[in-house]
């Protein structure tokens, strides 16, 4: 069996490659080797019986089960969020409108009673006060 290199003696001898290309030819690396391995005679018996599936992890098939329905169960309720928050800026917009109406409203009010006193003024400087 041989031995298995180092992640810097990889990086030594393929300076110009990444961490992650490295690494992914240390695991090409282990997957070969473990080809090698003979099956033991229980392993053997069990083949018989029941032929093993090489590269299926059980635990790793179920925990990306339990990931998938997670994901399903947090974009249900990213899309309930995103639906709740439509909603409120939808309502924000029509208050921000009646608002809106409601201060045009108070300047009109505003420039009419400027000119009514601007007026008054006048006349009581025409008047000679």
């Amino acid at each position: 069996m041989k031995k298995e290199k180092t992640m810097h003696e990889l990086c030594k001898e393929f300076p110009e490659k990444t961490y992650r290309e490295l690494e992914k030819y240390r695991d090409a690396d282990r997957q070969e080797e473990a080809q090698q391995i003979p099956f033991t005679e229980s392993q053997n018996k069990q083949e018989e019986l029941e032929p093993i599936s090489t590269g299926v992890c059980v635990s790793g098939a179920l925990r990306k089960d339990r990931q998938e329905i997670n994901w399903k169960a947090r974009v249900k309720e990213l899309e309930e969020a995103l639906a709740n928050a439509l909603e409120v800026n939808e309502s924000h917009h029509k208050i921000n409108g009646k608002l809106q109406e409601r201060l045009t409203e108070a300047e009109e009010e505003n420039k009419k009673m400027y000119d009514h006193l601007d007026k008054q003024v006048q006349s009581a400087r025409k008047a000679g006060m």
